[in-house]
């Protein structure tokens, strides 16, 4: 008596499902979803704006939205492994923090606690992520470069929230736009676009944290007042140093007709 064949189509469901579910992209998708909720959240419980200020969640919600699109396009294009890793999902949880710090901006909240201590948060999770891709051998450029990026938005809203609420003078505003400045300045000269010195990777993370570290200093209540207005002018030197060695450095090996 021959016996029956199963049928393939659904014998291979159950694995087509867990490919579906278990994707990069679904699982970053989910996980952006999740930390929207978790924004709406903290605005309230932390500083309890949600009530009578629709517009500013509504205005915050949806940048951190707009950058979690853009980043999971990227992710789409080119990830290259079969399960997202933690890494990735730290590195969004920084963004959800950056959102709430937007928000607060937006709302003209003077720095306190709950400013410094998310905002320090936010630093000790960028070691945490990087730390992660190497360990779950997660490391990739879409991961890189999502790093970098919110550490740019990071170091922006930063930069613009000390200079709104007076912790320091306007010109601390420059310690947000290098990044961005060096980006238009790639679409205008193509040289720039080549990878950067590898030697010079160490130095360059030690001044972003720098930076970072500085902006997330005139947080704290006290400090809050221009005292820190000396460390501010370090920072500004020191990364420009930083970026004028990496632009010397392309222009020296910039290929003829660039």
């Amino acid at each position: 008596m021959k016996q029956p064949t199963p049928d393939k189509p659904i014998t291979d469901a159950p694995t087509k499902l867990g490919s579906f579910v278990a994707s990069p992209l679904h699982m970053f998708c989910g996980a952006a979803l999740i930390g929207a909720v978790a924004l709406v959240f903290l605005y309230d419980v932390l500083f309890a704006i949600t009530s009578g200020n629709s517009v500013l969640v509504a205005v915050g919600t949806g940048l951190y939205l707009a950058v979690a699109a853009v980043a999971a396009f990227r992710l789409s294009q080119d990830f290259p492994h079969p399960t997202l890793g933690l890494c990735n999902l730290v590195t969004l949880s920084r963004l959800v923090i950056v959102g709430i710090l937007c928000v607060v901006m937006l709302a003209g909240i003077a720095p306190n606690w709950a400013t410094f201590g998310i905002a320090a948060l936010a630093l000790c999770l960028d070691g945490l992520d990087g730390w992660l891709a190497r360990k779950q051998d997660r490391a990739s450029d879409f991961g890189a470069r999502f790093d970098v990026e919110v550490d740019a938005i990071f170091a922006f809203v930063l930069a613009v929230y000390a200079a709104i609420n007076g912790a320091a003078g306007h010109y601390v505003i420059l310690l947000g736009l290098p990044h961005y400045l060096f980006w238009i300045a790639r679409l205008q000269l193509p040289w720039l676009n080549q990878p950067l010195n590898p030697r010079f990777s160490f130095s360059r993370k030690a001044v972003c944290v720098f930076q970072i570290g500085a902006l997330i200093a005139v947080q704290i209540p006290f400090l809050a007042d221009g005292r820190l207005e000396l460390m501010i002018a370090a920072v500004i030197f020191a990364l420009i140093w930083s970026f004028a060695r990496d632009i010397l450095w392309l222009w020296q090996r910039r290929r003829p007709g660039i």
